[in-house]
């Protein structure tokens, strides 16, 4: 938490209209990005209605600037832009119709990887960028081995959700890539109890499991250094 409240202090005037600018994008990007789905799949119903797509751009807006406070004009910053953009509209649609769509997880994947190349080129990070991979491969096969041993709890969306959430993760290093995993757990399993209680369900497959894993993602990324 300390580094977060640190990293906003000191911002310059300059770096700030550098943030502002990049918050303004991530407003104006997320109903492109909805309109670009709904015909990428179509199955989804369309683009969602006028409140969902100005909460969306809302959130897709304030992931840009925090993301931008995080990693300034730094080579990483435009993966986690990208990450910021699909991740909210991955949610939204999981949340809805308990759908984590492929092409959109491919999409993130493939994506995060290639612009996760430019710090890795330029700057020399071979490292970080093998971490990445590694990352990757680890999540996703220690959600296939779950949803393998429990598929009523982890469905094969959360399973392909979890390659790009442990490129990003294991991006960041391999404690991130710990506490990542085991919060996305937590954050789960805290808002299916919570559901439960309040609307009366009764399954845990009724509370999608991808929110709770990006959610992980953006918490580690903030605040575990």
């Amino acid at each position: 938490m300390g580094d977060a409240v640190l990293s906003v202090a000191n911002v310059d005037s300059n770096s700030w209209l550098l943030v502002i600018g990049v918050g303004l994008l991530g407003c104006a990007l997320s109903p492109i990005a909805e309109l670009l789905i709904a015909k990428l799949v179509p199955r989804l119903g369309g683009a969602p209605r006028l409140q969902t797509r100005i909460t969306t751009a809302a959130l897709t807006g304030l992931a840009f600037v925090a993301f931008a406070l995080h990693f300034r004009s730094t080579f990483s910053l435009p993966a986690f832009l990208l990450l910021a953009l699909l991740g909210v509209q991955l949610a939204r649609i999981d949340i809805a119709l308990h759908l984590l769509p492929n092409p959109l997880v491919i999409m993130l994947l493939g994506g995060g990887l290639s612009l996760l190349l430019l710090p890795g080129l330029i700057s020399k990070q071979s490292d970080d960028l093998v971490r990445a991979a590694l990352g990757a491969i680890i999540l996703f096969a220690a959600y296939l081995i779950l949803g393998l041993i429990s598929p009523a709890g982890i469905g094969m969306g959360d399973v392909k959700l979890a390659a790009p959430v442990g490129l990003y993760l294991g991006y960041l290093g391999w404690s991130q890539l710990l506490y990542g995993a085991l919060l996305g757990f937590i954050l789960n399993g805290a808002v299916t109890v919570l559901l439960i209680r309040r609307k009366g369900r009764n399954k845990a497959t009724e509370v999608p499991h991808g929110p709770s894993m990006l959610g992980a993602l953006a918490a580690v990324t903030f605040f575990i250094a």
